[in-house]
């Protein structure tokens, strides 16, 4: 869930992605990074703002944990925000679980040249969230906070509900893609809606270069 709680929010996409063979996972950290930044996505602070110096700190958790063969167990929390257009009505936020297991080093070879990368799985949980009066200005207001239930199940119903919740929807559904490709899995948005792109460096068994 995300750091503050949500007063009025609605589930807009939930999805994993899980994949288990020989990949770099500096890279994988890297390019999902890279994304998030390029679609406009920013950190959180606990009450739920948005951190103002510029820096991005998504990680709000991170715990490794070494097993008997030097094989590691990691757990990755990102926690986000973004607000698709300028408002002071609602916002979306996303939520990112990372789980890396059976982490080894390991190398393959590439184009006649030898490459450290790494072997485990790694498991990545996503949830998407609509958030709508987000600063409170309707719940605290003494009149507005009557109609604030109303406005946005009726009133604003096709535009928040539909238009809005549609909008991340699809959004999440372009990063799952991108997640998918970078792994070399199997995905059903075509490739060239999926932009930008970062090299893959995932090297499943199944699929030789």
């Amino acid at each position: 869930m995300p750091m503050k709680q949500l007063q009025n929010a609605v589930q807009a996409a939930v999805f994993r992605v899980k994949f288990k063979d020989i990949f770099n996972l500096k890279e994988f950290y890297k390019a999902m990074h890279e994304w998030l930044t390029e679609y406009g996505w920013s950190s959180t602070e606990a009450d739920g703002l948005a951190i103002e110096d510029g820096k991005d700190y998504y990680e709000t958790l991170y715990l490794e944990k070494e097993h008997a063969g030097g094989n590691k167990e990691m757990w990755w929390w990102w926690r986000l925000q973004k607000l698709p257009v300028p408002n002071s009505y609602y916002k979306w936020h996303l939520d990112i679980d990372y789980h890396i297991l059976y982490m080894l080093p390991a190398e393959v070879m590439r184009d006649g040249k030898k490459l450290k990368v790494n072997k485990g799985e790694v498991e990545a949980k996503i949830w998407a969230y609509l958030e709508f009066d987000y600063q409170g200005q309707w719940s605290h207001h003494p009149i507005l906070k009557m109609f604030n239930k109303v406005f946005p199940n009726r009133i604003f119903r096709k535009e928040l509900y539909e238009d809005h919740k549609m909008e991340l929807y699809r959004e999440m559904y372009i990063l799952q893609a991108f997640m998918k490709k970078w792994f070399k899995l199997r995905s059903f948005l075509p490739y060239e809606e999926i932009t930008p792109f970062f090299p893959s460096w995932a090297y499943p068994d199944w699929k030789k270069e």
